[in-house]
């Protein structure tokens, strides 16, 4: 079957400009976007760079955003991508630098990964082999089954935004260990984690979950974390109000108030940042994107409201 493939290349040892090339190559029916790349490379230009190791989704050193979504390009075959011959655009990760071609460079990646101190905690020397149980390890196997191919990395909306956010890697490897009941610093990794760039800094969007190849869910890894450092007492962030905000305001009002939600996130005690939330707020009414002062009621709000009071009594039976 014929294979079309559009790469976007770079090469700054010879322009900063990136431009993509068209390529067409026979492969067989079952190969993947990874014998499709090599193949070009060994039969049509040498010059084409890409990472590749071990071809088997094991080692994660090819991952690469293929039609705009990234994927290990070794485990992704041709005919899924483009059944009946479309192009196949394949472009490198997202949120990376890019050395050469499909190449990016790792090294923000790992210092992220050594910044939640990725190994287990503990102050004192055991006897003997410090056991952890089966359903302790059967819990953690999941987000154990990591590659760090980075592919959720590079489809992450925070980092896009703020390259300072820990990332969805990171956090979720963070739990591995804040989970794990042999780590004696589960405490003083949470508030770690809920500081500035961590746990509250990501946004849900789901892009994570989607992108991952083994099914990690780092989203879900971070989205607990808030939940357990809230009940470490970590209260003292903007995240942790913004929860509680959006909370009170759908129990009183059976939607969001939007303002009442800006003000208390930032915290009323925050002048310098309620002095950069006046700016925004400035910029929003002069392009008419203020949101009201007063929620508007909406026509169930006793629905809605009854709904977040069972769900908030709830959850409290539960504690």
């Amino acid at each position: 079957m014929e294979a079309l493939i559009k790469v976007k290349r770079y090469n700054p040892e010879e322009s900063e400009e990136t431009y993509f090339q068209d390529y067409s190559i026979n492969v067989a029916e079952d190969s993947t976007i990874l014998d499709s790349l090599i193949k070009i490379r060994e039969e049509q230009d040498g010059t084409l760079s890409l990472r590749c190791s071990c071809r088997a989704s094991i080692c994660g050193s090819c991952s690469m955003r293929v039609n705009g979504s990234a994927k290990l390009v070794c485990k992704t075959r041709v005919k899924e991508i483009s059944p009946d011959g479309e192009f196949i655009t394949i472009e490198p990760m997202g949120n990376f630098k890019v050395i050469k071609d499909l190449v990016t460079e790792m090294d923000s990646f790992w210092s992220k990964m050594k910044s939640v101190d990725p190994y287990v905690k503990t102050s004192f020397e055991p006897e003997a082999e410090h056991i952890a149980s089966n359903e302790s390890m059967t819990h953690l196997l999941g987000v154990m089954n990591c590659i760090m191919c980075g592919a959720c990395v590079s489809e992450c909306t925070a980092m896009e935004v703020d390259p300072t956010f820990t990332g969805p890697a990171a956090l979720a490897k963070a739990y591995r260990f804040v989970a794990d009941p042999r780590d004696e610093e589960a405490n003083s990794r949470l508030g770690k984690l809920n500081e500035n760039t961590g746990v509250w800094d990501c946004t849900r969007c789901l892009a994570c979950v989607e992108v991952c190849p083994k099914d990690v869910a780092p989203m879900e890894r971070i989205v607990k974390m808030r939940d357990l450092a809230i009940e470490e007492g970590y209260t003292n962030t903007s995240g942790y109000r913004h929860t509680e905000s959006f909370n009170d305001s759908i129990k009183k009002h059976g939607r969001l108030d939007e303002t009442r939600l800006a003000l208390e996130s930032t915290g009323l005690l925050n002048i310098s940042g309620l002095i950069d939330l006046a700016k925004i707020g400035i910029k929003s009414l002069m392009r008419g994107k203020l949101p009201p002062i007063l929620p508007h009621r909406p026509k169930d709000m006793k629905k809605v409201t009854s709904i977040a009071e069972r769900l908030d009594n709830q959850g409290k039976e539960e504690e």
